[in-house]
């Protein structure tokens, strides 16, 4: 979602963290992203998820993502990206939602889990609310393999055992910060999660805490037009040099990937500042009704 913001089609997300240099065996890792479309309900449905995952944002709670689970209904129908993500030895591919407004990762919506030698059951219930959906289970640690051969040991994953609002993919691929996890262990609710770019810079794979997301405009339903990269940025996917955009600090915004815009209508600045998230699992550009009233009259 970009709440009262602008649309981009690439998206460059830099963390920080405190850790010991290590030698780098692969960097950047790129991965296709493919975009699907549920439009079971038409727009009006589109909407209503965007609209329930924007209250979710808004109404999270100062500790943690977790939600009454009867908050709001969960609604299937969105436009969404998927990569592909291996998990275990031997791996089962799962089709993953690519997720910038949350930080779990988990599967299990569609595809069952498959436990293997590498599975470990740390027997912590975890659960996370989107506002268009949620997922209760438990937590594991696995390998996880992202494109070819490249694994992540001992990456903490969810187990779905029950989900809502999943409806075409197997669970998420949460590339959110990091303080996202924090609230969604039932039994440790003051613990985070190590994400997985936290644990591919941690583990040597990527030189630098950096998440690009492209994408190419289409009007298929179903179509690989997109990557995700870690650790950099495809150099392929632009011109000339890339505008940053500071991380806000003003509350709530500052808990995501948010950022400071403003809104112009032609010439006429409609509102000069105002905060927004980057959600990947939004479809539509968000706005303010007040601003939206005066753009109008």
């Amino acid at each position: 979602m970009l709440p009262f913001a602008s649309s981009f089609t690439t998206l460059l997300l830099a963390l920080s963290i405190a850790a010991t240099p290590l030698e780098v065996r692969n960097s950047p890792i790129t991965l296709p992203i493919a975009r699907r479309l549920n439009v079971s309900g038409g727009t009006i449905n589109l909407l209503q998820h965007d609209r329930a995952r924007a209250a979710a944002f808004k109404g999270r709670p100062a500790s943690g993502i977790r939600r009454q689970s009867d908050s709001i209904s969960a609604i299937n129908a969105g436009l969404f990206y998927t990569a592909k993500v291996g998990v275990g030895s031997p791996v089962t591919t799962y089709n993953l939602l690519v997720d910038t407004g949350s930080s779990n990762t988990w599967v299990g919506s569609g595809i069952a889990y498959v436990k293997t030698s590498t599975s470990h059951d740390t027997g912590e219930p975890v659960s996370v609310g989107y506002g268009s959906g949620d997922f209760e289970g438990t937590e594991y640690t696995d390998t996880v393999t992202l494109g070819t051969g490249l694994t992540i040991t001992q990456q903490s994953i969810g187990v779905a055992n029950t989900s809502t609002g999943f409806t075409g993919v197997d669970g998420i691929l949460g590339i959110g910060p990091l303080d996202l996890t924090e609230g969604t262990l039932t039994n440790e609710e003051s613990e985070t999660i190590p994400t997985v770019t936290e644990n591919l810079y941690t583990q040597g794979l990527i030189s630098e805490i950096v998440v690009g997301i492209s994408f190419e405009p289409t009007n298929s339903e179903t179509i690989t037009n997109g990557e995700i990269t870690f650790g950099g940025t495809d150099a392929t996917k632009y011109t000339g040099t890339i505008a940053y955009t500071p991380l806000t600090t003003i509350p709530l915004a500052s808990t995501f990937w948010g950022i400071s815009e403003s809104i112009t209508y032609g010439s006429t600045v409609i509102m000069p500042e105002i905060t927004g998230i980057v959600d990947t699992g939004t479809t539509f550009i968000l706005i303010p009704s007040c601003a939206y009233l005066e753009c109008s009259e």
